[in-house]
């Protein structure tokens, strides 16, 4: 059964991957190779629990000693349903209403025009150093915010910026990177540093000074090879790409604009 589940991932992996050829949906190709995957796993469960769940298995039973009577198949079909199912939706649950809420916060940033303030600034139109310039902001921007939320605010300045789709696309792939490293070196960059931090495993004190130059050049070497590609000039958006409020924002002073800024950035932040 193990090796039919392996050939069903593989198999909705590559449909994934290959979404515009085979003109599949990968959201839906996803939903079903997981649905099989967990119908597969509950049929597999009593081969494969002892071995890879045995210790969790047991708090289980021990927390609902009821089920502890039942057939074994039967006890492990329970634990499937009742517990590591759940337990996963539980997770993606989190990761999705975390994801509305950041982005909300964000559209609400860029509708009340605080993304002008930043995108106001940039004067540079040459592509390495927006590139660049990009991936320092990113870097550093992810270490107060988690790097997922500074992906998407990044990402959101990118439409700003630039006009050209594939341009975005190597654009975002740097914001990804360095939003990433940027999380590593802080304390509170990462949720995985934060419960951490917050532990006590870990310091500002060590982190910082151990992480943030090994973090800078998991940065620099793709950010450097990326521009070994880029020339010439930004392409901006069309007139009509804009928002239909902008000429009523560009009104705000700039006070107004930081201080929505700020105050969004801050909602993101706690």
């Amino acid at each position: 059964m193990l090796t039919v589940m392996i050939f069903v991932f593989l198999i909705g992996y590559l449909c994934i991957a290959l979404e515009h050829p085979l003109k599949v949906n990968k959201a839906g190709t996803a939903l079903l190779t997981g649905t099989i995957l967990w119908v597969l796993y509950t049929f597999a469960a009593p081969d494969l629990i002892p071995t890879a769940s045995a210790e969790e298995f047991k708090e289980f039973l021990d927390a609902y000693p009821a089920i502890a009577d039942l057939p074994f198949v039967e006890q492990c079909t329970r634990f499937v349903v009742e517990h590591q199912v759940l337990d996963s939706i539980g997770e993606i649950a989190e990761t999705l209403i975390f994801l509305i809420g950041a982005m909300i916060t964000v559209e609400l940033i860029d509708a009340h025009g605080g993304f002008m303030f930043i995108t106001n600034r940039i004067k540079t139109n040459q592509k390495k150093k927006l590139l660049l310039l990009v991936a320092f902001i990113t870097f550093f921007m992810s270490a107060i915010l988690d790097n997922l939320t500074t992906s998407i605010v990044m990402v959101m300045l990118m439409r700003k910026l630039l006009g050209n789709y594939k341009e975005r696309w190597v654009f975002g792939s740097v914001i990804i990177i360095a939003a990433n490293s940027g999380g590593a070196w802080s304390p509170i960059g990462d949720v995985t540093t934060i419960m951490l931090w917050v532990r006590g495993n870990i310091s500002s004190s060590s982190t910082i000074p151990h992480l943030i130059l090994p973090s800078l050049v998991s940065m620099i070497v793709p950010v450097l090879i990326m521009m070994r590609f880029l020339h010439g000039k930004v392409t901006p958006p069309d007139a009509f790409t804009y928002n239909e409020n902008d000429k009523l924002l560009k009104e705000l002073r700039t006070k107004e604009k930081l201080s929505i800024l700020i105050l969004g950035v801050l909602c993101l932040i706690f």
